[in-house]
């Protein structure tokens, strides 16, 4: 029944997205002539010139992709992609029918026209990390990307979608009267889209790694259990140089843990640590501290 009801609320979660998604590029989109990235751009550059709504272009676009995907990659992540596009193209049909003129965002004189493309990039972002997290997307590139992943898993497809952002952007100040702005417009709107999006999948997954050369193993093992909460591996090795044994402590904490990490090398002074970001973590990564807490 659990499973049920959380399925039910993921399709809810997906067509409420997918409806913000639309309502944003009303609002912030279309009224400052400018196009979006991606496949999505394509279809409001079409809007422009041909006055044919972007809803139905984004569907017809992006319905062959999802056959794909749906028959050689997911089922799952196809027919939630489905649903997003059925909405968000719906969304845009259905509110092209409505004057919403006191909502939207434009400026008469181009002052500010800017914020436009930064409002609808932060939307687009969140919106579009939020269905990843629910194994869904948004179409376009996000689908070719899987169909590319599937076959060729090592194969960079950010310069795909990079090649066709370029695209975009040169048509755009081609379409929108030979003016320099709606590219800049463009190049910002996938700014602000990626970074927000990246921002939302990594969420508070990002971590710090540190790795411990010290003679102190279980000393500075003990200090990180009880003041911060986590655990460590402990890895026996040998100096290349010196042929004597050495202790590697490998653990990952959270970043607002750092400078008390620090605090407790500090107590060691022959004691050296390599530190590096991570940008996500698989499985089961607890602070100890905080779980006792809340048993208690």
């Amino acid at each position: 029944m659990k499973t049920v009801f959380k399925k039910i609320l993921e399709y809810i979660s997906i067509i409420g997205l997918a409806l913000i998604s639309a309502l944003s590029y009303v609002m912030f989109v279309f009224p400052n002539d400018f196009a979006p990235a991606g496949f999505n751009g394509i279809a409001t550059i079409i809007q422009y010139v041909f006055d044919i709504n972007a809803g139905y272009l984004v569907f017809l676009i992006n319905i062959p992709i999802i056959i794909l995907v749906f028959i050689f990659v997911d089922k799952e992540f196809a027919v939630k992609t489905l649903v997003f596009i059925i909405c968000f193209s719906g969304g845009l049909a259905i509110l092209d029918q409505f004057d919403l003129s006191a909502f939207i965002y434009q400026t008469d004189n181009g002052t500010s026209t800017i914020l436009g493309p930064v409002v609808a990039g932060f939307i687009s972002g969140a919106t579009v990390g939020a269905a990843f997290l629910l194994n869904s997307c948004s179409g376009g590139t996000e689908l070719v990307s899987a169909l590319i992943h599937k076959y060729r898993p090592g194969y960079n497809f950010v310069w795909i979608a990079f090649i066709l952002n370029v695209i975009v952007a040169i048509i755009s100040y081609f379409v929108y009267g030979y003016k320099i702005e709606p590219v800049i417009l463009c190049i910002l709107f996938s700014y602000f889209s990626s970074a927000v999006s990246d921002k939302i999948l990594r969420g508070n997954r990002e971590a710090v790694k540190f790795e411990v050369i010290t003679d102190h193993p279980e000393e500075v093992g003990k200090a990180i259990i009880e003041r911060l909460g986590h655990s460590a591996t402990i890895i026996r090795g040998e100096g290349a140089y010196t042929k004597s044994q050495k202790n590697m402590l490998f653990c990952i904490i959270n970043k607002y843990e750092i400078v008390q990490f620090k605090e407790i090398l500090d107590e060691y002074p022959d004691t050296f640590a390599v530190v590096s970001n991570v940008n996500d973590t698989i499985g089961k990564f607890v602070n100890h501290r905080q779980k006792k807490s809340a048993v208690s």
